[in-house]
């Protein structure tokens, strides 16, 4: 397959060329400076321009770009780049895709488990209703977006949850659990929704022959709190679980950024991934932290 990838330098992207490369497909990523090569197309997202050729005839195309949730603090300006670099990315491709002699088969685009806002005490599928809050916001417009796709083109929506990686949700918790300061954050019972890197590369390889369309959740299929994951962290590091950080603290040194990926309170299911045959390699947190920290 010829797969063009936008937001290829990060830590998804980077997995996943290198992953399809191993298969034997052919990845384009697509790159903010001239090309090197065949394997990169230049485009500029935020002026809006890509070359149509790039994506036609393409087996799909997939959107991975968008400033990082986990730079802080999410200032105003930083809250405008987060929606705007994901905006204007995803219509880029989408015009390209309008443009295009032949549109590709599939558009897997980036998308978030955000979509629910904080929901205590629901399960959660891909026929639950949108959430509220400013990431909520934030992914109904990205996904709005991506739906502008054309009708011929199969439109994947990626709700992902958080990465469990150490260049991912681990990176600035595991330097401080390392030094002994881990303990829960706020009440620690929230549920994360997470998934392991390799299963998130597994699973959108999955959606790339799928014929799957709309939303699909990509977290780990057993639920986790927020108290798992950093309780299993610092035990695999030796180190104490004791120092726990009240929500005002949170709130009060993050702002938006703690109720968004901190506290909401999210028990997602990948249930159509699941109904589509899709199995796990790491099905629970504890696996997933395991994998990562032999990566390490």
């Amino acid at each position: 397959m010829r797969i063009v990838i936008g937001g290829a330098s990060g830590l998804i992207g980077t997995a996943l060329g290198r992953s399809l490369e191993t298969d034997g497909h052919d990845v384009v990523r697509l790159v903010r400076r001239p090309a090197h090569g065949a394997g990169e197309a230049e485009w500029d997202p935020l002026a809006g321009v890509l070359d149509p050729a790039v994506l036609s005839g393409a087996d799909a195309v997939v959107n991975l770009s968008g400033a990082s949730l986990g730079k802080l603090p999410w200032t105003a300006a930083y809250r405008s780049t987060i929606l705007w670099s994901r905006l204007s990315a995803t219509r880029t491709l989408v015009d390209a895709m309008n443009r295009a002699e032949q549109p590709p088969a599939a558009f897997l685009s980036g998308s978030a488990v955000g979509y629910y806002g904080d929901r205590p005490g629901e399960t959660l599928t891909e026929d639950s209703s949108r959430g509220a809050g400013y990431l909520a916001d934030v992914v109904v417009a990205w996904e709005d977006s991506a739906l502008a796709a054309p009708d011929a083109v199969r439109t994947v929506l990626l709700r992902n949850g958080i990465v469990v990686d150490l260049a991912g949700v681990l990176k600035p918790l595991a330097p401080l659990t390392r030094f002994g300061v881990a303990g829960p954050l706020g009440s620690g019972r929230q549920f994360w929704p997470w998934i392991g890197l390799q299963d998130e590369v597994r699973a959108i390889t999955h959606l790339l022959t799928s014929t799957l369309s709309g939303p699909v959740n990509l977290c780990g299929p057993q639920a986790a709190r927020a108290d798992d994951l950093m309780f299993e962290l610092a035990r695999r590091m030796n180190r104490p679980y004791l120092l726990r950080v009240p929500k005002f603290a949170l709130k009060a040194l993050l702002g938006d950024a703690a109720d968004g990926l901190l506290l909401s309170d999210q028990r997602v299911e990948p249930r159509r991934l699941l109904d589509d045959g899709f199995t796990f390699s790491t099905p629970t947190v504890e696996q997933a932290l395991a994998e990562a920290l032999a990566r390490d």
